[in-house]
């Protein structure tokens, strides 16, 4: 049965993985911070992101990695949405990558047709914004708030605890009107999770699809592979990223969060080319 993600009336067809293409539009973020913070350039990034195999595009106007500051309102919505006006002008779904209800509703209004929440739309206002605005969502798990969610994470049970929470989440949506369609769920790697718990997510990604919802993992580029790869600097984990998220298509993730499209389409093709290894003579 063909699967999809329900955003604003389109459908994302999830049969096969898809890859969401990272467009920061910050100065602080982890991995490309201050490169596409003017608008004019993260709307090419975008751009480049699509040609290099995107099927979506994630914009974000306030970091999430550990220890960042929070930002206004007024001004994510002066970082975000030229971008996604642009985007979306040009026919690219499009992601916002926000928590704050306002942004989310403005965002919607400027053509974004996903919102895309670490928070799992747990802030004030914002399930019944995401509700009235017919988006799809993503609902993350997080342990703790971006500022402090790396200090000491702990649990009795890491794979129960994140299934129930999404659960509860997913529970939550479905009670506020989005369809079940328009739900996909973010075990959260590298939000509030030691490098340890990190990989047990991504072992054991078949306990989250017992949920019955497409799964989206954000793995690129982060802390936990250069703690095992040995790489210091974010920018030389693309091939561990590119691996990583080869690990969760197999294991059943419908969508892949990524700053390296090219890599990371040119991973899927081989995937692709396993899978249907009969279709090639």
């Amino acid at each position: 049965m063909k699967r999809v993600w329900l955003c604003r009336g389109r459908e994302i067809d999830l049969s096969s993985p898809v890859i969401m293409g990272i467009v920061n539009v910050t100065p602080d973020s982890f991995s490309d911070g201050g490169k596409y913070y003017d608008p004019q350039r993260a709307i090419e990034h975008g751009f480049r992101l699509l040609e290099d195999g995107a099927a979506i595009l994630d914009v974000g106007g306030e970091s999430t990695r550990p220890g960042a500051p929070e930002v206004s309102t007024e001004e994510e919505l002066e970082r975000v949405i030229p971008v996604i006006e642009a985007l979306a002008d040009a026919g690219a779904a499009v992601s916002v990558d926000t928590s704050k209800a306002e942004v989310m509703r403005q965002a919607a209004e400027a053509g974004a047709i996903i919102i895309n929440d670490v928070y799992a739309l747990r802030q004030k206002g914002s399930l019944q914004t995401a509700a009235e605005s017919g988006c799809g969502v993503c609902l993350m798990h997080m342990q703790g708030v971006p500022r402090t969610m790396q200090a000491a994470p702990s649990y009795q049970n890491l794979i129960e605890e994140v299934r129930l929470f999404l659960k509860e989440r997913a529970d939550a949506a479905l009670a506020a009107g989005i369809a079940s369609k328009s739900i996909v769920l973010d075990p959260g790697f590298g939000f509030g999770k030691t490098v340890g718990q990190n990989f047990e997510l991504l072992a054991r990604t078949q306990y989250f699809l017992s949920l019955g919802y497409s799964l989206l993992y954000g793995m690129s580029r982060k802390s936990s592979l250069g703690a095992v790869t040995g790489k210091a600097s974010a920018s030389e984990r693309v091939v561990s990223s590119v691996a990583a998220h080869l690990l969760a298509a197999e294991r059943g993730a419908s969508i892949l969060r990524v700053h390296d499209a090219a890599e990371m389409r040119e991973a899927l093709l081989v995937y692709e080319a396993m899978k249907n290894y009969k279709e090639w003579k």
